[in-house]
């Protein structure tokens, strides 16, 4: 079994946390930062055993600034 790092990023939607790993294309949720993350991690996996064999390059994050008006 190999092991492979994955980026998630997180966001927060009134109740639920957000958990997306853009590398793969996965998401999941969660109640707690650490429930999306375990269930990100079970969602990738399950895509990855469906899906072997895929290549997989880290994404570049990056900020930006946008005007908002008001």
């Amino acid at each position: 079994m190999t092991l492979k790092t994955f980026t998630a990023v997180l966001y927060k939607e009134e109740t639920l946390y957000v958990a997306e790993c853009p590398a793969v294309g996965t998401v999941s949720q969660g109640h707690t930062i650490e429930e999306a993350i375990a269930h990100l991690k079970e969602a990738t996996e399950l895509y990855l055993e469906e899906f072997p064999g895929q290549k997989f390059s880290k994404p570049f994050l990056t900020t930006f600034e946008a005007s908002i008006s008001g």
